[in-house]
């Protein structure tokens, strides 16, 4: 089982506005952003601040979401998202007698408006230079590079709005360095910066429970029967002790939403260039299908430790899974 890389810094990039993320999360889902593409974005910068001689190591990403308005007509039952048909100006569709073109079929694009917080997982002697010695002002400093960088980015494809400075705009670092009860404390002081908000954290656990209660039931349930149980309302009706019928409706407990979790491969690796219009010709090549789980929206306070909160990346080559994962554990009481 894979565990989340060492880390000994939170790296805090608080109350960003990001406009037109895409929404489209998978050919199933939709409403927020994959986790894929938060990493993604982790390993842009790590780029980035590496170019520019930032002494930054980024192993795992949270995200924390303040607020949302996807882009939707809401005025019937059936939500649609709102799109925009837009005339080519390119050469080619002007036509002999100099009018242009009809334009080629809507392309259906998910747009999400999003308030957001960023929290990275880092390693840096710098960082840990800086904090052993106090010098909390120098620190902050890495975090603020940091944070321009990210303003010039874009965010699972929207664009980040640059706000007025202010003391909730501005990136800081919290040192896990210490005992475990220093580390608890300081990521304790943490979770109050990120609220009020709630982060994504994975539930395999529900996913696997679900599956086994419906195994008990018909032997030939599958992982997608489970999937689809837990990402719907449902209903039934049992009989109660005395023998009256009732209406009952499953309920796992939690804000409970299906989401993609990675990738799986559909072929071997092809050859860098063997493809054609591969985005990039030097890497080896993998056709791939999105992988699926179950996510709950917690609130930070929520969280036992840091682990809760982060997603890293795990792969399997021989078995051609290319994960995100989160080490969420369901703390006791709930």
């Amino acid at each position: 089982m894979a565990k989340c890389p060492h880390f000994e810094h939170l790296l805090i990039v608080p109350r960003l506005r990001v406009q037109n993320a895409n929404a489209i999360s998978s050919p199933l889902t939709h409403g927020f952003p994959a986790m894929s593409a938060f990493l993604g974005l982790m390993w842009a910068l790590e780029r980035r601040t590496t170019a520019q001689g930032l002494d930054v190591l980024f192993n795992a990403v949270g995200v924390v979401c303040h607020d949302y308005q996807e882009q939707v007509a809401e005025d019937t039952f059936a939500k649609a998202f709102c799109l925009t048909r837009n005339p080519s100006l390119d050469k080619s569709k002007i036509g002999s007698d100099g009018k242009i073109k009809k334009p080629d079929a809507i392309v259906e694009e998910g747009r999400i408006h999003l308030d957001l917080s960023l929290v990275f997982a880092v390693q840096s002697r710098t960082l840990s230079e800086h904090m052993a010695l106090g010098q909390t002002d120098a620190a902050n400093a890495v975090a603020a590079k940091v944070n321009e960088h990210i303003l010039t980015m874009r965010i699972a494809g929207g664009s980040v709005v640059h706000l007025p400075d202010s003391r909730a705009q501005k990136a800081d670092i919290v040192s896990l360095i210490g005992t475990e009860a220093d580390q608890q404390k300081a990521f304790n002081r943490a979770k109050l910066r990120l609220l009020p908000g709630f982060t994504l954290v994975s539930r395999d656990d529900l996913l696997e429970a679900r599956h086994a209660e419906m195994r008990a039931q018909d032997p030939d349930a599958s992982r997608l029967d489970a999937w689809l149980s837990l990402s719907r309302v449902n209903w039934r009706c049992v009989t109660s002790p005395d023998k009256k019928l009732e209406w009952k409706r499953d309920n796992p407990g939690g804000w409970l939403r299906p989401i993609p979790v990675g990738y799986g491969t559909l072929s071997g690796p092809h050859d860098p260039g063997a493809v054609a219009n591969a985005r990039d010709a030097k890497t080896p090549f993998c056709f791939v299908e999105s992988l699926y789980s179950i996510g709950e929206w917690l609130s930070p306070h929520r969280l036992n430790s840091p682990q809760d909160l982060l997603w890293y990346a795990d792969h399997v080559p021989d078995a051609g899974l290319y994960r995100c994962r989160n080490d969420y554990r369901l703390m006791p009481g709930r």
